[in-house]
């Protein structure tokens, strides 16, 4: 599908399957191409409202007997879907760029952290382009410190020269597994380029991606990073 049709396509089919949004599509198009969320694995969803990844990131762990777990945080408080989600998936009401990543940890399984994380973080649109791009590549570097954490300090310096606020400490430790996956959504701008490069040192693979069910006026785009490198 594409121009006009696309979204009232993606929308009917969400309602048709009992998604709570569109944008489920989104990580369905990632999950069916990098197969990122395995059966028993734990995933954390940073942004989460109002709950599509979550019924996605929960159909992928596979049935109940399979294990595994999923935690979404977003500012607003988001009810777990009825539908596409069972007891293994929990949401918390938080500030993300207020956590700490010990609070994070604490919410993984056994507190050892997760073998997915997930941002589909996005700021309050303002229409001022440059402004929402920059909102949105700090909500990404958030995203990717609490991910992988003083293994980012080695990139501080090019983050400060963008002016980007970056709460990385040397005895950090990020939430995210040795091998675990990591995918940030952003606003297309200059900035995104250099949270790629970030990135590649860190991860084995990264990888951008437009997903089908993305509107046309939209400007988000998706990293994808694969199998984190032992630190």
């Amino acid at each position: 599908m594409s121009g006009g049709g696309a979204p009232d396509f993606f929308y009917r089919e969400a309602q048709r399957l009992g998604y709570v949004a569109r944008s489920a599509f989104k990580l369905l198009q990632i999950q069916n191409q990098y197969k990122l969320i395995k059966p028993g694995c734990s995933v954390l969803d940073l942004g989460c409202a109002p709950g599509a990844w979550l019924q996605v990131a929960c159909q992928s762990l596979g049935p109940l007997k399979n294990g595994g777990a999923v935690v979404g945080i977003d500012v607003k408080k988001v009810k777990v879907p009825s539908l596409h989600c069972d007891a293994r998936v929990q949401t918390i009401s938080a500030d993300v760029m207020k956590l700490s990543k010990p609070q994070v940890m604490e919410l993984s399984p056994k507190k050892k952290g997760f073998s997915v994380i997930l941002s589909d973080m996005c700021p309050s649109v303002s229409g001022i382009s440059t402004r929402d791009a920059a909102l949105s590549f700090e909500l990404g570097v958030r995203a990717l410190d609490l991910a992988v954490g003083r293994a980012m300090n080695v990139s501080n310096d090019n983050f400060q020269n963008e002016g980007v606020s970056c709460t990385c400490s040397p005895y950090d430790k990020g939430v995210l597994l040795s091998r675990g996956h990591l995918v940030i959504k952003l606003l297309e701008s200059e900035d995104t380029k250099e949270l790629s490069q970030i990135c590649k040192p860190l991860f084995k693979k990264s990888t951008w991606l437009r997903p089908k069910a993305t509107r046309s006026s939209s400007r988000e785009i998706y990293l994808i990073c694969q199998d984190l490198k032992s630190q």
